[in-house]
């Protein structure tokens, strides 16, 4: 069982910069690749990054690409997603998830574990 536990979320202007922590529980963080997805209200939940399970490799939905940053600490069981230049668009919610490979997807179904969900709001 894994146990995801996000963090960082609020209510920014555009522009801003904000940063989410997903805390993992567990022992097998270190082998897991994970993803950022997030849900706007009355939309489908999206990918938003991703990142290997050794942190080698990223991927990122393209509209995200250039002002996001997903990075992980294996060591403190935590992944990040670093959010530049926010837009109201990216207003969502915000979930963590690991999968049960190493390997990147970008599909919600590839993963297995949530978190709850932080609220992200940007105004304009």
């Amino acid at each position: 069982q894994v146990q995801l536990v996000e963090s960082g979320g609020g209510l920014v202007q555009a522009g801003d910069s904000l940063r989410l922590s997903c805390a993992a529980s567990g022992r097998t963080f270190s082998s897991r690749a994970m993803g950022w997805f997030r849900q706007a209200p009355g939309k489908e939940r999206d990918f938003a990054a991703g990142i290997s399970a050794d942190g080698a490799i990223t991927s990122y939905a393209e509209s995200v690409k250039g002002r996001f940053t997903i990075s992980r600490d294996n060591a403190k069981n935590t992944v990040y997603l670093q959010m530049s230049s926010l837009k109201p668009e990216d207003t969502a919610v915000y979930y963590c998830a690991a999968r049960p490979m190493s390997t990147v997807r970008t599909t919600a179904a590839e993963y297995g574990y949530w978190g709850q969900g932080t609220q992200v709001t940007v105004s304009s």
